[in-house]
């Protein structure tokens, strides 16, 4: 026990020695410790499951039919010109990259519990890597995109072009939430039960099985305080064009509140990253 402790303090005074600039040449020099826990998570996650990676493609493929069904045939809402599933689809992609991120996240350093009482290196690289494996996810995920654009007979026009943007801003929107859950599971480990009420509830009031255009003028600004709204109307642009529009001021409220959960988690992590050898 004595000497568990003495290795903590070590932690805490060889990281509190370390200047912020140091902090940040730190995070390449351990670039291969990032390389390897993302591979060992991607390996951990489809390793032994009986139809390997077609999980990833399963959960979201059934979730498409449910709100296909329900918000396409029974609720007839609009579909912006295109078919439903793919409308559908284009929303599913970046809310279930979302939503992994944070489950994964979240569990992250609790996960790798061990390894960070044991061993100096940037916090930083556990929560990144983690929201990696869930863009391999995402990858796979967009395979059923193809498929169903394959089916519709439906081409994209050249605002497909801008979809790796809206690809980063989705990046920013999961390390930024992810990194403030990942802190907080570390010190009240009740939060793990909370994570999935957030996907839950987050689930049904961003725009993933409608189009946010349904929602009243005169609450869009509001409703666009939900940092997850802009990024899902920007994935439908990009993918969708045509009659799909972004509103701009909503995006760009959307837009300025990723950031700001970005900065901040990143500024919360810090704060409380040097005391997870001793706290975890």
């Amino acid at each position: 026990m004595n000497e568990q402790s003495n290795t903590a303090q070590q932690e805490l005074v060889l990281e509190a020695g370390r200047t912020e600039k140091q902090y940040w040449k730190d995070l390449w020099r351990y670039r291969e410790l990032f390389y390897f826990l993302a591979w060992r998570d991607i390996l951990v996650r489809y390793k032994q499951t009986a139809i390997g990676i077609a999980w990833a493609l399963l959960r979201p493929f059934l979730t498409m039919v449910v709100f296909t069904i329900v918000f396409g045939q029974l609720a007839k809402l609009p579909s912006q010109g295109v078919p439903y599933p793919i409308l559908v689809f284009a929303g599913m992609l970046p809310w279930q990259f979302f939503a992994n991120a944070l489950s994964e996240c979240s569990n992250s350093l609790i996960g790798n519990a061990n390894l960070i009482s044991k061993v100096y290196f940037p916090r930083l690289i556990v929560p990144t890597s983690a929201v990696i494996v869930s863009f391999v996810d995402f990858l796979i995920s967009g395979m059923i995109l193809l498929g169903l654009m394959a089916w519709y007979n439906f081409v994209p026009d050249w605002r497909i072009l801008t979809l790796p943007v809206f690809i980063l801003i989705s990046c920013a929107a999961s390390m930024g939430v992810g990194l403030w859950l990942a802190a907080l599971n570390v010190q009240y480990r009740d939060f793990r039960f909370v994570v999935p009420f957030i996907i839950q509830f987050g689930l049904y009031i961003s725009p993933v099985g409608f189009s946010s255009s349904i929602v009243p003028e005169q609450w869009r600004l509001l409703y666009s305080l939900n940092p997850m709204v802009g990024v899902i109307d920007g994935f439908r642009w990009a993918i969708i064009g045509g009659q799909s529009t972004i509103y701009l001021p909503g995006f760009l409220l959307s837009l300025a509140l990723v950031f700001l959960l970005l900065w901040s988690g990143i500024w919360y992590f810090r704060k409380m990253e040097k005391t997870f050898a001793d706290v975890i």
